[in-house]
């Protein structure tokens, strides 16, 4: 018969193993639950590293680039050219890139000039007329240039060529170059020469009544433009078109057949007549409407006769 000693140390021994056990399985849920917690960090860790490399944590960054790539703005040293004048810069974001602006030019010489600036095609000269419209930029300056190409230069408040705001802007809209004229083949001279109704002439690159963008350097636009009183072709295109004057063209004619002066450099490019843009506002924009009935501004080319003329006879 066992004694109560052995009796106390079995109890004492099954005790012990039962706290072994609880012991052993306490450090097994501690363990699950550490491997766990490791794998959702882990897990955390994977998602968020994907979700910073595809750029999820640059909303703002995104934001500004695609707005600077709307118009971006470069700032010119006015301390390095004096003829520049500062009055900010527009807006990088949330610029119409749709329709139409109107933009009026009232000078000395006569009705005001309506034109059409192009949103779409050339949204960030667009928007910088708007911005130095407001500023009142362009009022009360000469338009300083006859140029020899057939345009009437506007937009810098200096009259020097070198004025303009403290910033640049890239060129949109430049015209492609006419491609090149195919060499004469030998055989073609055995062929009757086509008569002259049967060639097309290409249609002009900027027309009489284009609005371009010129800078100090071909690409560095600022506030100087041209409007156009004569067709013009050049091999090498270099001005962005902005838009189109749509009423008034008949001033800016008048202003072109304007006798010229020395403009100070021994070149003779300068109006004799002081030509003066009292004003240049810019409208809200309009969106394109296929169906809208032609501005009343803009000439609409005469019907055919049913009659053909006869030469030498009215």
């Amino acid at each position: 018969m066992a004694s109560s000693r052995d009796r106390q140390r079995k109890l004492a021994r099954a005790k012990l193993d039962r706290q072994m056990a609880r012991r052993a399985a306490t450090a097994r849920r501690k363990r699950q639950i550490r491997a766990g917690i490791g794998s959702a960090v882990a897990l955390l860790l994977i998602v968020l590293g994907s979700f910073w490399a595809l750029g999820g944590f640059d909303r703002d960054k995104a934001e500004d680039t695609a707005a600077a790539e709307t118009c971006a703005w470069t700032t010119q040293d006015a301390q390095a050219n004096t003829n520049l004048k500062d009055v900010g810069t527009p807006p990088t974001r949330d610029l119409p890139t749709t329709g139409t602006r109107p933009m009026t030019i009232t000078t000395d010489q006569g009705a005001p000039v309506t034109v059409e600036l192009d949103l779409a095609s050339a949204p960030c000269a667009a928007a910088s007329f708007t911005h130095l419209a407001g500023k009142s930029f362009f009022d009360n300056t000469k338009c300083h240039e006859l140029t020899a190409e057939g345009a009437l230069r506007c937009g810098d408040p200096s009259g020097t060529g070198q004025g303009g705001p403290t910033y640049t802007f890239f060129s949109e809209n430049t015209p492609d170059a006419p491609a090149p004229t195919p060499s004469a083949d030998p055989s073609a001279s055995a062929s009757p020469s086509p008569s002259p109704s049967a060639t097309t002439p290409a249609a002009p690159l900027y027309p009489v009544g284009t609005v371009a963008m010129i800078g100090g350097t071909p690409g560095a636009n600022g506030s100087q433009f041209l409007i156009f009183f004569k067709d013009f072709s050049p091999a090498q295109p270099n001005y962005p078109i902005v838009g189109r004057v749509t009423g008034g063209i008949d001033v800016i004619k008048k202003i072109g057949a304007m006798e010229t002066v020395d403009n100070g450099s021994g070149v003779k490019i300068k109006p004799k007549t002081d030509v003066v843009i009292q004003s240049l506002t810019v409208g809200e924009p309009a969106s394109a409407d296929p169906t809208a009935v032609p501005s009343a501004a803009t000439p609409t080319p005469p019907a055919p006769s049913a009659t053909p003329t006869v030469a030498g006879q009215p």
